[in-house]
């Protein structure tokens, strides 16, 4: 069972933060559309740029597993507004309260998985793992299992 958990705690760490991989590289790679777009929710391409390098390399950390505490804090941070900010299913005409209720939704699920992966670290597969020790873990049993 253990060997589950261990594949099962990978899996879930790489795909939580490929989203946000293919995320920040589309904002990147049609940048104009992007800066536009969020121009007209009135935030400044100055913050869309510090928030596109919040979420890559957040998203970077937690798929690598290196300082993965760190990586899902920054992907929270750079989350909770952008949901409340483009995602505000409360402001927006009856005809697109559904769907961003649907991505409010769907970015609350993401933000819970951020917090578990806040919580427990990075597990196994990851560079966290060969440098310190899971959370209540003594450090010979880690070095044991490697």
């Amino acid at each position: 069972m253990d060997a589950i958990w261990k594949w099962a705690q990978f899996v879930g760490r790489v795909a939580l933060g490929t989203i946000f991989v293919v995320s920040g590289l589309g904002k990147l790679a049609a940048w104009q559309g992007t800066a536009a777009y969020a121009g007209s929710k009135g935030v400044p391409e100055i913050l869309l740029a510090i928030a596109t390098a919040l979420e890559l390399l957040g998203a970077a950390s937690v798929v690598l597993g290196f300082r993965t505490r760190w990586g899902a804090l920054a992907l929270l941070i750079f989350l909770v507004p952008v949901t409340l900010v483009f995602h505000n299913f409360w402001a927006v005409p009856a005809e697109q309260q559904q769907m961003q209720m649907a991505h409010f939704l769907k970015n609350l699920a993401i933000g819970g998985g951020l917090l578990i992966v806040f919580g427990r670290g990075a597990g196994a597969f990851s560079i966290d793992s060969r440098r310190t020790p899971a959370r209540g873990e003594p450090v010979a049993a880690t070095r044991a299992a490697q």
